[in-house]
């Protein structure tokens, strides 16, 4: 049996352009619900993103538009799917933060499974946070990798969790976290690998939200 190279050329040829249309409608569809604050199709749009991630980088790329607009969506979009579930869980709630936040200077120890244990030395941003989460029943996690994501999902199981972190990590953390628990998420400012920053006002008020 001969094989129709030129027919299996024209057929992929059709699927490469179906993807990059599909991709396309899809962060169209997303970023205008991104400006708009009008969620439309915030599922379909999440599993075609998550599903087609680096095409629509690439489109990103070839339109002259910011990569980071790609996981802007998906984290917006995540958000809005899991609020009502966010702002209905129970009391053990957890806040995750990226162990860059710590000031240069910061002494805390890295337990094996929890991360650093903020001491509120007053040197960064994470004691404030801290503070407030004392407030609202959350209990704060410093952690330097994702690994330790998954081990404070399974040894804390919290009912509800709020990530920090840089765009992409954000994005592949929020996924998979979703799957266990309501999640919100909140991008860094400023990233890196130290000394980065967050909207510490904005952390707050993801925590305020579990109280309304």
């Amino acid at each position: 049996m001969s094989i129709n190279y030129e027919l299996l050329g024209m057929l992929f040829v059709y699927l490469v352009v179906a993807v990059f249309l599909l991709t396309l409608l899809t962060l169209i569809l997303g970023a205008y619900s991104f400006k708009k604050q009008k969620i439309l199709f915030p599922n379909f749009t999440l599993f075609i993103l998550y599903l087609f991630y680096s095409p629509a980088k690439w489109i990103c790329r070839v339109f002259s538009i910011r990569e980071e607009l790609v996981d802007e969506i998906l984290i917006e979009l995540r958000n809005a799917v899991m609020l009502e579930n966010f702002k209905l869980s129970g009391e053990r709630r957890a806040v995750i933060l990226p162990q860059c936040m710590r000031h240069p200077m910061c002494k805390a120890r890295c337990d094996p499974i929890i991360g650093y244990e903020c001491k509120n030395c007053g040197l960064c941003d994470i004691g404030h946070i801290v503070e407030a989460a004392e407030k609202y029943n959350f209990k704060v996690f410093v952690v330097p990798g994702d690994s330790f994501v998954r081990k404070i999902i399974k040894s804390y199981r919290p009912s509800a969790c709020i990530g920090v972190a840089c765009y992409t990590e954000l994005t592949e953390s929020m996924q998979e976290v979703s799957k266990l628990v309501p999640v919100q998420g909140v991008c860094l400012l400023k990233d890196g690998c130290y000394n980065t920053k967050v909207d510490v006002d904005e952390v707050i008020r993801k925590m305020e939200m579990c109280h309304v």
